[in-house]
């Protein structure tokens, strides 16, 4: 407890600064009703620790303002359908550039509504070790992929290469690009987050190559030296037209546009809850703060619950006029 409390001290000395902006941007502060809370919240809980973190933020600080909240485990494609049936009330770090085909959707249906943007400042692609630029001299260009591919592949992926993936069920987004380039590589899913970071702590300490799918904000990208694959810059084009970039005769030839994150809500909320709607409109999570959380439970194995909660404790300043505006 002493090392969580350490910590967590030095989490409050930056809080104030970082994450107070989204108090001054709260949408609308005429005070709503609490409404229904005699009824749970009902919160997904998505794959990833930096979903963990916002949604357990959100959650006490949803009880300290007198409801009661429940946590739903669920798988980050199809819990947009869960939302929209109403079966899980609130999804607070949506990934929009990961949300598949199910989110438009259900969105198109009327069952899900956007609550707002999470302010949550991103970035995503292929991210290697920076042994990996002995390995494959020319990285970060993409291009020098091409020449490194025997390197790179395994008995499950030989003669190709292999670029570790997102989890089966985050998408194809590797396959996609890999293919949109055409390069001589197989994209692997990893089995989870934790398994992603396992076998980058394995080839930083092995020196072994490797390049995989990989997001920012993330705890590991403050403990391990990485870069990212200098990608064709992303533009609109390059998922619809396949003459533009630099494969003409394919779609996705292109890195992945910096990833907005959208808060989501079935979309009876508000009516349901009016105070926590208010609440939720104007939370906002920033990345730094949210990396040195991930920090303290992944890689410190202190737990979620009590980090989260310790720094609601620790910060009222920052949260509560967000709570203030909507009560």
């Amino acid at each position: 407890m002493m090392r969580l409390t350490k910590t967590l001290k030095a989490l409050s000395l930056a809080a104030g600064l970082t994450l107070a902006a989204g108090a001054a941007s709260a949408p609308d502060a005429r005070a709503a009703e609490l409404g229904a809370t005699d009824e749970p919240i009902k919160l997904a809980m998505l794959e990833w620790t930096g979903a963990h973190v916002t949604t357990r933020i959100a959650g006490h600080i949803l009880q300290e303002m007198g409801y009661q909240v429940e946590y739903v485990t669920a798988g980050n494609y199809p819990h947009h359908a869960a939302v929209a049936d109403g079966t899980i009330h609130a999804s607070l770090e949506v990934w929009l550039n990961n949300a598949g085909d199910i989110y438009p959707k259900m969105k198109e249906s009327g069952g899900l509504v956007d609550i707002g943007l999470l302010g949550l400042e991103t970035n995503e692609g292929w991210l290697y070790p920076v042994h990996m630029k002995e390995l494959c001299p020319g990285l970060p260009d993409w291009k020098a992929l091409e020449a490194c591919a025997e390197k790179m592949a395994t008995a499950e992926t030989f003669p190709k290469g292999r670029i570790l993936s997102y989890p089966a069920d985050w998408g194809t987004r590797s396959a996609d690009m890999i293919a949109g380039l055409d390069l001589p590589y197989s994209a692997v899913p990893a089995g989870s987050e934790g398994a992603l970071v396992a076998e980058l702590r394995a080839a930083v300490a092995a020196e072994k190559p490797l390049v995989m799918m990989f997001w920012g904000p993330h705890w590991a990208l403050a403990e391990f030296e990485t870069e990212w694959v200098a990608l064709p810059e992303y533009d609109p084009a390059c998922t619809e037209d396949a003459s533009w970039g630099p494969n003409p005769n394919a779609i996705n030839d292109c890195g992945v546009d910096r990833p907005d994150v959208m808060k989501t809500a079935w979309s009876g909320f508000e009516a349901q809850w009016p105070a926590a709607w208010k609440f939720l409109e104007a939370f906002q999570m920033d990345k730094d703060e949210q990396a040195k959380l991930m920090l303290a439970i992944d890689k410190d194995g202190e737990d979620l619950d009590a980090v989260t909660k310790a720094w609601v404790a620790e910060n009222q300043a920052v949260w509560r006029p967000w709570v203030d505006a909507a009560m």
